[in-house]
């Protein structure tokens, strides 16, 4: 591991410090790069986030996906975590947290809405960015992608009606075109961008070495741009950071508490039925981690810009970063113990 991977979590916090200031004192600059979007997609963002996760994709032969059917155990964990267990785990710790323990301490117009935006957040599994967090974990990238690939399918059928479910409405307006961009743009064009690199690569002499360099020149553009996305990120929230410290405060907590619980719980189920420690990280990390673009553009939707449930769907986004990397940690650190308990 080099210098720069092994300070990560010191230069994620000076990322963040960083963009919370310049947020704050330069908000004209960040309010206009956020403006920059479309279907409540941030393209500087979305540059960003090819940056971080096509030195990733270019490790995945398509050809091999066909073979992903050994890792059926873990995908069931995985799917189970997701869609039976995170959005009902955070209802509940909603419920308890801002309806009730919190209460006296929020705006009380505000109290259903912050618990909505928290629902709303947890019903769609993370898209891009846990191809970052597989990488860290050395995971298993064909089964990485295979998952993404599944629960965008899934969340296609299941996102609304489980939201609904839980929000106690009969119909939500799910923003579509949100949906099906976020999975073109995240998912389809830098896949086709990194294997048709790979397939370049590999036609040369001495392909599969040159492959090798090749990663290894780029993944640490990757880390960068997860910085430099940290830096975007806690800038556009800037002014609301320290303006509103005690909110994003409070409904950090149960978000924080949901990631340790299903992250920990997947890992465990995991490890109970066998699967290889390469992909119950992975799976761990996915069955924690949200699709926050989706979050945001739903919460915007059904209760406005300035909402609390649009509020706390981006703390949701401020809090996952630093929290998965804590949880990639962990899983690397216990990975001696989770492979004692599969032999």
């Amino acid at each position: 591991m080099g210098f720069f991977e092994k300070y990560l979590t010191l230069w994620v916090a000076l990322c963040i410090l960083v963009g919370v200031t310049l947020g704050y004192f330069f908000p004209d600059g960040f309010q206009f790069l956020g403006q920059i979007q479309i279907a409540q997609i941030n393209l500087p963002v979305a540059v960003l986030v090819w940056l971080m996760i096509i030195p990733m994709l270019i490790k995945i032969d398509l050809k091999a996906l066909s073979g992903v059917s050994k890792f059926a155990r873990g995908m069931g964990v995985t799917l189970f975590i997701n869609w039976a267990v995170k959005p009902f785990s955070m209802a509940l710790l909603a419920w308890f947290f801002i309806g009730y323990l919190f209460r006296p301490y929020l705006p009380q117009d505000q109290i259903e809405s912050y618990i909505a935006g928290l629902i709303i957040l947890a019903a769609a599994p993370c898209t891009a960015m846990v191809f970052v967090w597989s990488n860290l974990m050395d995971g298993e990238p064909h089964f990485t992608l295979s998952q993404v690939a599944l629960n965008d399918v899934i969340m296609i059928f299941t996102f609304a009606p489980l939201v609904g479910l839980l929000l106690g409405l009969s119909s939500i307006t799910v923003p579509w075109d949100t949906l099906f961009l976020s999975v073109i743009i995240y998912i389809v064009i830098p896949l086709v961008i990194a294997n048709s690199w790979r397939s370049l690569v590999l036609k040369q002499k001495d392909g599969d070495k040159k492959l090798t360099d090749l990663i290894n020149k780029i993944t640490p553009y990757s880390l960068s741009a997860l910085l430099l996305t940290l830096v975007l990120l806690f800038g556009f929230q800037g002014i609301q950071i320290v303006t509103k410290p005690i909110i994003i405060l409070l409904l950090s907590i149960p978000i924080l508490i949901q990631v340790i619980f299903n992250s920990g719980l997947a890992y465990i189920f995991n490890r109970a039925v066998g699967s290889p420690h390469c992909v119950a990280g992975p799976s761990a990390l996915i069955g924690a981690s949200n699709f926050f673009e989706l979050a945001v553009a739903t919460a915007i939707v059904l209760f406005g810009f300035e909402s609390g449930a649009a509020l706390a769907t981006v703390v949701g986004v401020l809090v996952e970063v630093p929290i998965m990397l804590v949880a990639v940690s962990v899983v690397n650190q216990t990975k001696g113990w989770y492979e004692k308990g599969i032999t």
